[in-house]
């Protein structure tokens, strides 16, 4: 059916990119999506596992590929990490000609007749940086340089003016150059191919540590980093639209697919799920607390704690009042990156002697339960299974969050596994899912757990990905919500290629 193009918004929040095409500020991708058939992609709940970029990379959903977190927990040592992917490109085994740049959890190394380049400036790449062929490596770096926003991937500005204003401009600058770098790549290094995916990680990045700047109704909204945190944000979303305008006249012969898996907006995970949750399950295991509350955070004005500008990050500032808190991230190994730099992985000395604990956590609470037969050390009977879980359940619910006056929790999702001694190591009993963005929790047993300041301010919560899709055959025009795990099906269609194995969802093209 002809080469295609697919450019992959990783983090893009198509309710925000709607505003700015009516605004005026990405006429681009306004002139696309005027020209494709539109529409909103539904990631379900695989949307909390964090892992977009494999299901972008695999085509596979988190029961296909098995894998329903990066962060994997070994029941017999209790230890916890967060690991990159093994999986399979969906492209190794397709009879296409690919190109593929900066695809994060894209196992190059599974795919032999793939080219391109991963882990340059991705957002959670999931795999290490490598090239295909092999030599391409020391010519990108030449070409291009390194990625020029190292620094801000997982920017932390909020507390700080300058510090929002640095980061939207250097986003900024990547995106520009990603631009670059993926024309030079795809129109002169690389230009003979059927597929080409590049990945935009900067909507990721500036909308995790921008948020605020956009989001009128957000409790940081009010200070002083907001305004330059929203020009930095739409300055990113100015270049995205640049790069867009790039490629689609760089290539003009290419069917074209822009698209994002899952929206964005608030972030509601960072504090109940990296702190209070964890706290609340060592109370009620040792009925004491473990967090040490500052004072001046308690009596903060407004009840939203802040942190200087020039002081300590917020991994530091809540890890100086636990114990045996690692302030740093610490060094992969075989793979396997660890997770002590977050404050849940503080209470992991305490897991054996709990009946129940939260594992780290970069979306929901995830709950684990210390079961005979599952962990080498477990308290639960699994007779006792389905009452203990239940009794979690109401536990968690009985958080109040002070600013509401309501519960914390939206809704508990349950394993639904047949036997919980089978549950998978990416797995938890319990997956907890915020009703807001509580910084602090009223517990009427176990008391009042912060409030502690904001981490990100934006997350993975907006309602619906994105597919602007311009194909030969496919009318423009709106055609409704489908599941996020239709886009792969839809590349694979789009190149007239035969798909070498089974994969989750189906070609948007088929009720096109």
């Amino acid at each position: 059916m002809g080469r295609v193009l697919a450019i992959f918004l990783d983090g893009f929040e198509q309710s925000l990119g709607q505003h700015l095409m009516s605004e005026g500020a990405m006429p681009e991708l306004a002139r696309l999506a005027e020209s494709s058939a539109r529409f909103l992609l539904d990631h379900g709940s695989a949307q909390r596992t964090g892992l977009a970029g494999e299901h972008v990379a695999t085509g596979l959903s988190p029961d296909a590929a098995r894998r329903w977190s990066a962060v994997h927990f070994d029941p017999e040592t209790y230890s916890v990490w967060q690991e990159g992917t093994h999986l399979r490109p969906f492209v190794a085994d397709l009879e296409c000609r690919t190109v593929v740049f900066d695809a994060p959890y894209f196992n190059l190394a599974a795919a032999s007749t793939v080219r391109g380049i991963v882990s340059w400036g991705a957002h959670d790449p999931g795999v290490a940086q490598t090239a295909q062929p092999a030599e391409l490596l020391a010519e990108f770096d030449r070409r291009i340089g390194p990625y020029p926003a190292a620094s801000w991937i997982y920017g932390f500005a909020w507390p700080s003016a300058e510090r929002c204003r640095i980061m939207g401009a250097a986003l900024t600058r990547a995106v520009d150059l990603r631009a670059e770098a993926a024309c030079w790549l795809l129109g002169e290094r690389l230009p003979d191919w059927d597929l080409a995916l590049v990945t935009v990680s900067e909507p990721h990045s500036a909308i995790e540590g921008l948020w605020h700047g956009v989001d009128r109704s957000h409790p940081l909204h009010h200070l002083a980093s907001a305004r330059p945190a929203g020009a930095g944000l739409i300055a990113t979303h100015r270049a995205i639209d640049r790069l867009i305008g790039k490629l689609s006249r760089a290539f003009p012969d290419a069917q074209t697919v822009v698209f994002s898996l899952g929206g964005m907006g608030p972030n509601r995970s960072d504090v109940p799920s990296m702190l209070l949750l964890p706290e609340l399950m060592y109370r009620r295991a040792f009925g004491k607390p473990l967090f040490d509350q500052p004072e001046t955070w308690t009596l903060s004005p407004n009840a939203y704690p802040t942190l200087p500008p020039t002081g300590p990050n917020w991994h530091a500032a809540i890890g100086s009042r636990l114990p045996a808190f690692v302030p740093r991230p610490e060094e992969t190994v075989d793979d396997r990156q660890a997770l002590g730099w977050m404050p849940a992985a503080a209470y992991r000395s305490f897991w054996p002697t709990m009946p129940a604990f939260a594992l780290p956590s970069y979306y929901d609470g995830r709950i684990r339960l210390n079961l005979v037969g599952r962990e080498s050390r477990g308290m639960v009977r699994p007779e006792d299974y389905g009452n203990a879980v239940s009794e979690i359940e109401a536990l968690i619910r009985a958080a109040i969050d002070p600013a509401t006056g309501e519960s914390s929790v939206d809704y508990v999702e349950y394993a639904g596994v047949d036997d919980p001694r089978s549950l998978d190591a990416t797995q938890s009993d319990l997956t907890v899912i915020w009703r807001g963005a509580a910084i602090a929790f009223e517990h009427p047993t176990l008391g009042r757990i912060g409030p502690v300041p904001y981490r990100r301010t934006g997350g993975h919560t907006g309602a619906h990905g994105v597919a602007y899709v311009r194909a030969e055959g496919l009318a423009p025009g709106d055609r409704g919500i489908r599941s996020a795990f239709d886009v792969v099906p839809t590349l694979v269609a789009m190149t007239g290629a035969k798909p070498g194995r089974s994969l989750s969802g189906e070609s948007l093209l088929l009720k096109g």
